[in-house]
């Protein structure tokens, strides 16, 4: 028995041994590389600190579903930024588990400073007391560089150079990469690596603009490294004569970037240290279930008991989903329905947001101070919990900064809820409608809403995994966020297409009236154009203020597409503007929307431009516009969502078919 007595001792021993040498290692470690500024200290237990906690968790959270994420909390002085990038080549979970290290960090680093930057190993994390979302920030810039030297230092910087600024333009101009590009160039008989990315809040030229800098400025230090990199607030560059993205983190016997070298004693040390560690643990186990083997099965019966018994059927069914997306129940997480009760006051009145065509929306508050808004969906689906469960697990990869964030999803009987990232400036048909609040749109703030707006249906269409017509863009499923950014909203009519798929047809026609393309609402044909001609609509009403549907009671004109052509062909289209914009509008502008709105709109789709196309012509003065064709005035007939058992929700379900991979 004495032998045992000695075993904590000696595991202390050594335990202190080992957290000595971590210590040293530490002392050589790459990141974390923190940026706090001076600008300012928030007191504990201030409100800027709750906010603080709540964003990091909020990013943190969001981290194991999207490489990129921005969002705000609070009010005044007390409202927290925060943003986070991660390579775009790990994993969602590598990406969750480093934001997650960050923050820890971060609040270690740069304690009560309101503002700070950490860079890790694969992602940065930011937040400010001030909004930083879309600025460009070059300030600040942390180079570092691999130790080996190359022996031709001056005909590497020059092909290093082209091959960044190559890759540069392609990360900020093609709308496939967001904002990320890889690419390989020869150099001797080796091989550069190159890797480039942006923050994807930025604009395309603000991000070439910032891997420009970010080039001139590591080449100008490091060029005689054969490899470095460059940390920046709104990009990121590295390169390296080995492949560092895509396979293992650092290629076998290459130097760690910067100061950060490994000895070979120190390793051989940890090693040794930690082997003894190991035996010590061992043995100190063995003991330890020798003396409480007994007691412990006691106390582990027990308590399977007392879950089994505790256990009622809506935990058994909460169970079952743990269960079936285990490897994935950080990736797309499951709300329990008591949870959701507590957000929404129990679905009160007091907390719901409107009537959606697929149920209510509830403004919730989760237990961590998260707003969300989450749908309650209709009774009457004709998907089982299976096939919905999938369907969400889907459409929760979406992610694009101008689409909602579907964060999570609760099943439980009858009741089908999904839980969305909240939006505080409502849709934009309450605004957009309302004579009072339109003032709010000047023209800039409506050109970037239908930037936006375009952007978001091109990631549809064409960059996401999936090719996914939305079948339901309308002002009010477009939401604004705290900056009056758009942001996509309400799938539950969305349908996924083979990417050699043109267009197919569906004998339940469902939609709104004024924003159905003719040949949906006439023949159930749809395919991409049919997003496209609800886009024209939509762009023509927002630089007009006119809504489509109900114009025909102004008695100028069968619909706002009517009368849209027909001042386009009198020559009098500026008579379309809304009034409110006379103070800020651009009148070369405003006349080339008013014709992308109208190519959106004609009659046959075959002679609609693609979304592609439609971004291409909003963002290029130098792209010539065709005159348009002859728009659509009859919307066809339409379902009314309303003809249902009024003790049941409206109907629902999200709808989605040929489900292939790109």
């Amino acid at each position: 028995m004495v032998q045992f007595h000695i075993v904590p001792k000696v595991f202390q021993l050594h335990m202190l041994f080992v957290f000595l040498a971590l210590l040293w290692d530490l002392a050589y470690a790459d990141p974390p590389y923190p940026n706090c500024s001076n600008n300012g200290n928030y007191t504990v237990t201030s409100s800027f600190q709750n906010n603080l906690n709540n964003i990091l968790h909020s990013l943190s959270s969001n981290a194991s579903i999207s490489k990129f994420y921005n969002t705000s909390t609070g009010n005044g002085t007390d409202r927290v930024y925060g943003l986070y990038m991660c390579l775009d080549y790990i994993t969602n979970e590598s990406c969750h588990d480093c934001i997650t290290t960050a923050s820890h960090d971060m609040l270690k680093l740069c304690p009560s400073t309101t503002e700070a930057v950490v860079w890790e190993e694969y992602c940065q994390l930011r937040y400010s007391n001030k909004s930083f979302f879309g600025i460009l920030d070059v300030t600040g810039n942390i180079p570092l560089d691999n130790k080996k030297n190359n022996s031709q230092p001056e005909e590497f910087k020059s092909i290093v150079n082209v091959t960044l600024n190559t890759l540069a333009y392609q990360a900020a101009f093609n709308l496939s990469a967001n904002m990320y590009d890889t690419g390989e160039a020869a150099f001797q008989e080796k091989t550069i690596y190159a890797l480039v990315q942006c923050t994807r809040d930025l604009s395309a030229n603000d991000c070439n603009l910032c891997l420009q800098s970010a080039t001139a400025d590591i080449l100008r230090i490091y060029y005689y490294s054969v490899g470095a990199r460059l940390l920046s607030r709104s990009c990121f560059l590295r390169y390296e004569l080995y492949s560092f993205y895509g396979g293992t983190p650092n290629s076998p016997g290459s130097s760690q970037v910067g100061g950060g070298q490994m000895k070979l004693w120190m390793i051989v040390v940890v090693t040794v240290v930690s082997a003894c560690l190991v035996m010590v643990l061992l043995g100190s186990y063995v003991y330890y279930r020798m003396t409480n083997k007994n007691g412990k099965k006691k106390i582990l019966e027990h308590g399977i008991i007392q879950n089994i018994g505790s256990s009622s059927n809506s935990d058994i069914h909460h169970l079952h989903f743990q269960g079936r997306y285990e490897s994935k129940s950080q990736e797309f997480p499951y709300f329990n329905l008591a949870s959701l009760q507590a957000a929404t006051n129990n679905f009160g009145d007091s907390n719901k947001l409107g009537q959606g065509g697929f149920g209510p929306v509830y403004k919730g508050i989760l237990s961590d101070g998260k707003e969300v808004a989450i749908k309650r969906l209709s009774c009457y689906s004709e998907q089982g919990s299976e096939e919905f469960t999938n369907e969400v697990l889907l459409i929760m990869k979406l992610q694009h900064k101008n689409l909602v964030r579907l964060l999570g999803f609760c099943i439980d009987g009858e009741e089908k809820l999904l839980v969305y990232e909240f939006m505080p400036n409502s849709s934009l048909d309450v605004i957009l409608f309302d004579p009072r609040n339109r003032a709010k749109l000047n023209w800039s703030i409506r050109l970037n809403i239908i930037t936006g707006i375009a952007r978001g249906i091109l990631y549809l269409h064409e960059d996401s995994r999936l090719r996914i017509i939305h079948r339901d863009l309308k002002a009010s499923n477009v939401l604004l966020d705290y900056e009056m950014n758009p942001k996509i909203s309400d799938f539950g009519m969305a349908r996924i297409f083979a990417e050699n798929e043109g267009a197919t047809n569906t004998t339940t026609i469902v939609g709104t009236y004024g924003y159905m393309a003719p040949e949906y609402a006439m023949g159930g044909i749809y395919s991409i154009k049919s997003d496209v001609f609800s886009f024209g609509v939509l762009l023509l009403e927002i630089i007009s203020g006119k809504g489509n549907a109900g114009f025909h009671q102004s008695k100028r004109a069968s619909s706002l597409l009517a009368y849209a052509w027909k001042l386009w062909n009198e020559g009098k289209a500026l008579e379309l503007m809304d009034p409110l914009l006379i103070d800020s509008f651009n009148r070369d502008e405003f006349l080339r929307y008013v014709q992308i709105g109208l190519l959106c709109v004609q009659e046959d789709a075959s002679d609609r431009p693609t979304m592609s196309g439609v971004v291409l012509m909003l963002k290029s003065e130098t792209v010539s516009l065709s005159p348009p064709e002859r728009p659509a005035f009859s919307m066809g007939r339409f379902t009314d969502n309303n003809d249902t058992d009024p003790d049941c929700l409206s109907v629902s379900g999200l709808s989605i078919s040929s489900i292939r991979p790109r």
